[in-house]
């Protein structure tokens, strides 16, 4: 790649600017994408982070787990497809709690699991509830930014039970407030379960096959199975939200592809007359093609490199409470689609190359 080497080293100033373009774009693209990905966890890591495939919830709610109501006949229905370890039931509820002696209020979704089933979350301090205790309960961690610690009793504003923190895990909120995971003990408390002897919960997680969902689809009445990425679309402004900034994402890889294209374009029709020499000593169009995807794709790497750099330098100082998150799988993505932009950004250029006619850049250029 003499060539291509030797015009940037050249016109050291035009891809300079260029690439500090595509690196403001690239930026942009990758804080974005944290953002994105940080906002969905922060609104729904603990479903995403659920040990089951599928939920089950009541008929006409929506894919709404708040909307759906369930009882233990409903479970004893789907227990006649699913063993015990493969379903269990789960209570959810959004409400706020205070701390004891204490003003401030704080949103919190309260989900009550079976703690010896699969939901059962891993506690990074402290210790996990036990089944037959109903006072305890166990926290995300991101309470503990609000004051809150192991030993700390938290009140339920809506029924006014207290409850006991005896360990935090990590990675669990539901639209956009921690979660507090109890037993059911706890949770028949704060339910106000007007069904009498019969417990109460809003949907059943499955980590089952197909063959044993299509099973209960046909054999249970009154209920749906949905897959988690149903109940993730179903969390009140989850799919809002991800729309709009999955649209600001694409916008600007197309912005990119136009930049590029235009950048390169330009700089060719400004070349021909060099281009149609080289052509007439005997230079063939795929030399001088592949000396226009070198430089698109050096500009590319060099501008990732770059803004990748800044994008993890900037998270670094970044609040814990901005919900970002930028992992390896995004970054590998983000510059995939990135080399895969430019080079459809550089296909007008390639293209107006192949139709230079020698004799007559020749005759130009005399």
């Amino acid at each position: 790649m003499f060539l291509a080497l030797r015009e940037m080293k050249h016109a050291k100033l035009r891809y300079v600017l260029i690439g500090f373009i595509m690196v403001l774009l690239i930026w942009l693209v990758l804080f974005v994408s944290g953002l994105a990905k940080g906002l969905s966890s922060d609104n729904a890591s603990s479903i995403q982070n659920m040990n089951a495939d599928y939920l089950i919830l009541q008929q006409e709610s929506d894919h709404r787990l708040t909307r759906s109501t369930l009882s233990e006949e409903n479970l004893r229905d789907v227990r006649k497809y699913a063993e015990v370890d493969e379903s269990t039931p789960l209570g959810v509820q959004m409400t706020t709690i205070t701390k004891n002696n204490a003003s401030k209020k704080m949103d919190v979704t309260f989900f009550a699991i079976d703690v010896d089933n699969m939901l059962t979350p891993t506690i990074i301090e402290g210790k996990m509830i036990h089944h037959t205790t109903a006072n305890e309960v166990v926290a995300d961690r991101t309470l503990k930014q609000e004051g809150l610690k192991l030993g700390d009793e938290i009140t339920d504003q809506a029924s006014g039970e207290t409850f006991k923190i005896v360990g935090f895990t990590e990675g669990h909120s539901f639209s956009h407030t921690p979660v507090v995971y109890m037993n059911f003990n706890g949770w028949s408390t704060i339910s106000h379960n007007q069904t009498p002897n019969q417990e109460v919960f809003n949907t059943i997680a499955l980590n089952i096959s197909e063959n044993k969902v299509k099973q209960i689809e046909k054999n249970v009445s009154n209920v749906e199975v949905i897959s988690k990425d149903q109940a993730l679309q179903g969390i009140p402004g989850y799919k809002e939200e991800q729309g709009s900034l999955m649209m600001m994402i694409a916008f600007l890889f197309v912005i990119a592809a136009f930049v590029l294209a235009v950048f390169f374009y330009v700089m060719t029709i400004q070349k021909m007359n060099q281009f149609g020499v080289l052509k007439a000593i005997g230079a063939k169009s795929t030399y001088l093609a592949r000396t226009i995807i070198f430089q698109v794709i050096f500009i590319t790497i060099v501008s990732l490199l770059i803004s990748i750099s800044l994008t993890l330098g900037v998270s670094f100082i970044l609040p814990d409470s901005m919900p970002f998150d930028l992992s390896v799988q995004l970054i590998a993505g983000c510059s995939i689609l990135f080399l895969v932009v430019s080079m459809i950004g550089a296909l007008l250029s390639l293209y107006r190359v192949s139709k230079i006619d020698a004799i007559e850049a020749i005759g130009r250029a005399a």
